[in-house]
Order: C-alpha cells, then structure tokens, then sequence
C-alpha cells in the first residue's frame, strides 16, 4: 500500500484525531512526571544536606523577595495554598529563628512574615545549592532544547491560562 493510499484510509483529520486528547493527554503526563522528577530530586537534596523541607524553601524565598515582609495572605497565594497549611510552618521558622512574625500595624488582625537575619543567610546558602542541583539536572539538555522548550511552553501556559 502506497503512503497515498494509506492517508486515504486513515481518519480524514489526523491533526482532529491528535487533538482528540491522546497527544494532549501524554503531553500533560510528561510535563507531569518531568516535574514530579525534579521536584523529589530538590526535595531529597534540600532535606540531605540542609534538613529543610521544599515546602519551607520555597516560603523563604518568597520571603527573601520581599526584605518587608508578606501578610500570610498574600504568602499563601504566591505559594498557592491555604493560609492554614501555612500556619504550621510558618511557626515552625519562627521557632527556628528563620522567621520574623509581627502584627500588620494597618490592620492587626493580620500578620505580616519576614525572613530573619539568620533566614536570610541561611537561605543564601540553601538557594546556592539549589541552583547547582537545578543546573545540574539540565547537564545533558543542550541550548537549543532549552530555548524551544521555553517557547513551546510559554505557549502551553497561555492556552491553558486561557481555558
């Protein structure tokens, strides 16, 4: 059978038959399983060698954007959960000394966080190690492959911004 004759009997839409979800579908499945991959890696990383949680990293540099400091609503969306699953570890640096909590003084009932000075080195040194984890992951994955990746999802999360 001659590759015409096979793309006449094939569905008339292929591009319809991709989009149909199959392709989709193991793209989303990919992009999942390449972040859950990367995330245990700094996760794993993070608790050997500095015993601190991804969870409590990645408050800390949100922290270390903002020397004021965060009210913990404004954490908790940057961070996209609750202010409750906050609350935890937000005392638990506190207790460690990484933390800073105080009243907002524009409206008590709030609180706002701010890396302590002891944070703010600790985290230094933790965000150091992470970029040499982060960039080691990458070793084998040349430029060009970066770069079309970027692009491609830029494109990916436009479109599913937009849905």
């Amino acid at each position: 059978m001659s590759d015409s004759a096979a793309l006449a009997e094939a569905p008339a839409d292929l591009e319809a038959v991709a989009r149909g979800g199959k392709a989709e579908l193991r793209l989303w499945l990919r992009l999942l399983s390449t972040t859950n991959i990367v995330s245990a890696q700094i996760r794993r990383r993070l608790r050997e060698k500095f015993d601190v949680t991804l969870p409590a990293f990645d408050l800390m540099a949100q922290l270390d954007r903002e020397p004021k400091g965060l009210r913990l609503g404004e954490l908790s969306k940057r961070m996209m959960v609750t202010n409750g699953n906050l609350t935890g570890l937000v005392e638990r640096l506190v207790q460690e000394g990484l933390v800073l909590r105080a009243a907002d003084p524009q409206d008590r009932r709030a609180f706002i966080v701010r890396l302590s000075k002891a944070g703010r080195s600790k985290f230094a040194v933790y965000a150091k190690e992470n970029e040499r984890l982060v960039l080691s992951l990458f070793d084998n994955v040349g430029p060009e492959t970066i770069e079309a990746l970027m692009g491609n999802l830029a494109e990916l999360k436009a479109s599913a911004s937009r849905a």
